[in-house]
This record gives C-alpha cells, sequence and structure tokens, in this order.
C-alpha cells in the first residue's frame, strides 16, 4: 500500500517522539540500534540523529545493508536521506561507497539546506534539483488542514521559512523564549544592554539541558536576516513584534557587524556538530562582535 510511505513522515507525533526519545541514550545504545523509519517495505527514511542531528556511520552501514535487497512490492527500492548535509565525516565517506556502483533498482534521494556542505565527490555523482521553498499561504493551509487556528497558523509558517515540517512540529512557546534571549544577545554585543542582561537571559533560558544550541543559531540567524531588512527599508520577514528593538539595533551597528555576526553564526552551527557548548559559545560570540569596533557607542 503506497500510503503506507506517508507513515514515515518526520512531523508526526509518534515519529517525533521517538527522535526525542534517542536523545537521551547513549551514543552507545543508538549505535547499536540505528536510526530509520520503513514503513512500506521498499521506502526507507533515514533521518538525523542524537543530539548534535547529525546522521551517523551506523546508519549508512544500515542502509548499504539494506541496499543489497532486491524490491519486495515494485521495481525500485527508494532511501531517503533526511538533511544529507548533516552527515558527519566517516558517514558521508561511506555513501560514496554506495554512491560508486548503486544496485540499477536502487533511488536514493537526500534533502539538503547547503549544498556546498556535501564532500564535491557526493556531488559529482548526483543529480541536483533546486527546488523553491513553499510559500507562506500554503504552508498556512497545510496546518489549518491539521486544525491549527489561523493566527498560530500564520506565526508557524512565517518562522518555518517554506519547511511544512517544521511549521508542524515548532514548539512556538519555546521559540519565542529562544528569540528574546538571542535580541538580547545582540543588544548586549551592540552595546544597548550590559552584560548582566545577557547573564540573566542565559540562566533562564539557555542554560537549559534540554535546549540546544542549533535551535539558537538559526533563530540568531532571523534576526540578523530581518536587521538587513530594516536597513534596506524592507519588510520584517520573521518577527515583527521586534521592529523597534530591531531598528534600534541597526542604527547602532554598521554592516560589516551584520556580516561578522551572520559569519560567526555559520561557523559555530559547523562547529557545534562535533561539540556543544551553548553558553561558553555564545559568550564569545558576544565578546567578539563587541570588540569589533563596528558597533556605534
Amino acid at each position: 500500500n503506497p500510503d503506507r510511505i506517508e507513515l514515515d513522515d518526520l512531523s508526526l507525533p509518534a515519529n517525533l517522539e521517538r527522535i526525542e526519545e534517542r536523545l537521551t541514550l547513549t551514543s552507545e545504545k543508538r549505535a547499536d540500534d540505528p536510526l530509520f523509519f520503513a514503513s512500506h517495505p521498499d521506502f526507507f527514511t533515514y533521518p538525523p540523529d542524537g543530539p548534535l542531528r547529525q546522521i551517523s556511520i551506523q546508519q549508512m552501514r544500515t542502509m548499504k545493508e539494506h541496499a543489497q535487497f532486491s524490491p519486495l512490492k515494485g521495481s525500485r527500492r527508494v532511501f531517503l536521506l533526511d538533511e544529507l548535509d548533516r552527515a558527519n565525516e566517516q558517514a558521508a565517506n561511506s555513501l560514496l561507497k554506495i554512491l560508486e556502483e548503486p544496485p540499477p533498482y536502487l533511488l536514493l534521494i537526500g534533502t539538503v539546506s547547503n549544498v556546498f556542505d556535501l564532500l564535491p565527490t557526493i556531488r559529482s555523482r548526483s543529480v541536483m534539483l533546486n527546488l523553491n521553498r513553499i510559500a507562506d499561504a500554503e504552508v498556512e493551509a497545510l496546518l489549518a488542514a491539521r486544525g491549527i487556528e489561523s493566527k498560530e497558523a500564520r506565526e508557524r509558517a512565517r518562522l518555518a521559512m517554506g519547511c511544512p515540517g517544521k511549521a508542524v512540529r515548532m514548539n512556538l512557546e519555546a521559540h519565542r523564549k529562544r528569540a528574546a534571549a538571542m535580541l538580547t544577545l545582540l543588544e548586549v554585543a551592540a552595546g544597548l544592554k550590559p552584560f548582566t542582561e545577557w547573564i540573566r537571559q542565559g540562566e533562564a533560558t539557555v542554560a537549559r539541558k534540554s535546549e540546544r544550541l542549533e535551535d539558537y543559531l538559526e533563530t540568531l540567524l532571523t534576526l540578523l536576516q530581518d536587521m538587513l531588512h530594516l536597513r534596506a527599508q524592507g519588510p520584517l520577514l520573521r518577527h515583527p513584534e521586534y521592529r523597534d528593538a530591531l531598528s534600534a539595533l541597526a542604527s547602532r551597528v554598521e554592516l560589516g557587524w551584520v556580516r561578522q555576526a551572520s559569519a560567526k553564526v555559520d561557523e559555530m552551527k559547523r562547529f557545534q556538530r562535533r561539540s556543544a557548548q551553548k553558553t561558553p559559545a555564545l559568550d564569545d560570540l558576544i565578546v567578539e562582535l563587541s570588540q569589533s569596533g563596528l558597533a556605534r557607542r
């Protein structure tokens, strides 16, 4: 039944619960039981796993084992590698061995946010399909079909940046707290607030074990994007509720400050896939930006 493939939807509550449960497992237990979904015998989904949200070498080894078997129901076996750009180095190299001599019945589909985070050898062996982002109105319609009221649906669609799965599974209350914390970080780094404000905010939110550095960095990037839109007299795409605060920030710092902040966040996102120390990493970002000389005093 082709409808069984839909049961692998990573935004479904049961699948989200399984992914969240694995965050509490040790790395050894995750390695012994690699994460994948296979509600249909010929369709397998391999999502990022663990606190660092990586596709692991164990998942790729499992995939190679599954690739040996011919289709059971049709002419193809389809393996979906969700967020393939999050594969660690070992996993990426293991995937290469499959790509070099894939079975004729195997179709590998990988989704990526940034194709240049893939190994050049993986890119050269792949057919690239660039997809436009889904319009907010379409995401809102999907959320409405799932019973989410219109005001909340608009906010979720605005923050999800064209990703319906993210819009469905988003914890709005947690996101609002992260946005408030990252706004404080920028205000402290620009000299608009004292460092004690960041310490207070950090202790209240960032320091919690359940919070992931990556979520804060993604939220921080959306605030920086909104600052750029304000500087160009454009609309606030993600955080219209912070218009006054972001306007004050945009007038306080030079364009180079925003560019430096964005580059540093990108660097931190790459690094945190290997090690995640939230508060020290964000403290360092504040210090670096405050000492850049690109904020008006």
